[in-house]
């Protein structure tokens, strides 16, 4: 049996997590010590690990709370389902590392830019992961409509798009040193605008949230920083003037 300290202390997280999840009905103590103290038996740590694993996920605890009560719930099935995410989420760390690594390298001049590999951290399951997140944040039928149009293109098509989008962040990446503001910089957002609309064409409102999420979110913001430190940082206030310009 752990008590409450010991449990927490073991897991990681504070007694106060233990006694949200109480109150809540996620995570109820095993039975109380004749002093009253929240005592947990080994089958409560296993539901807080499954808790603590759905959490890393992102699910929201009302959900994990019906997941894990569920009467079909097998903790094998769970464990198993847990191991092969984690090691997507290693995997996508390890190809981010050798980005960092290759970029590094560019920016001692130790290789090319074509050698460089600064795109590698993007796959094609990370943007199916992405279009998923982007439905919660945007107009659903405009994302699933972005879907269909970029599944339309043919092979040949898709690659030279792919080609026009990295030519455009190693020309933002060549002209940082100018500035956010510079006519060279704004251009070059432009042309960030315009390869956007092979995919879906945002409005200046749309705009200026869709950059700032380039900094907001811990994978985007990694993405781009692997390509060159302050990149997530500078595209947002790069598309914040040229929003600003066009709308004065």
């Amino acid at each position: 049996m752990y008590q409450i300290h010991e449990l927490a202390a073991k897991a990681g997280i504070t007694v106060r997590t233990l006694n949200h999840y109480d109150r809540i009905g996620l995570l109820h103590p095993s039975r109380h010590s004749p002093a009253g103290y929240r005592l947990y038996d080994d089958n409560a740590a296993l539901r807080l690990q499954q808790i603590l694993f759905y959490r890393e996920l992102g699910l929201p605890l009302a959900d994990i709370g019906g997941l894990l009560d569920a009467p079909g719930f097998d903790l094998m099935k769970a464990l198993a389902s847990h191991r092969e995410e984690l090691d997507k989420r290693i995997a996508r760390l390890q190809r981010l590392r050798r980005t960092v690594d290759n970029t590094l390298a560019y920016v001692k001049g130790e290789n090319s830019m074509e050698k460089a590999g600064i795109f590698e951290g993007f796959t094609p399951e990370e943007e199916e992961h992405y279009s998923k997140e982007a439905e919660k944040l945007y107009d659903p039928e405009t994302v699933r409509e972005s879907n269909r149009k970029w599944k339309s293109y043919g092979a040949v098509e898709r690659k030279r798009i792919l080609a026009e989008g990295k030519a455009v962040y190693l020309d933002m990446i060549a002209a940082m040193p100018k500035g956010a503001g510079s006519p060279e910089v704004q251009a070059i957002v432009g042309r960030w605008r315009a390869n956007m609309s092979h995919f879906w064409t945002p409005s200046l409102e749309q705009l200026l949230p869709l950059a700032k999420n380039y900094s907001a979110d811990p994978r985007f913001k990694a993405n781009f920083d692997a390509m060159s430190p302050g990149l997530a940082e500078f595209m947002g206030e790069a598309v914040r003037i040229y929003v600003e310009k066009l709308k004065a």
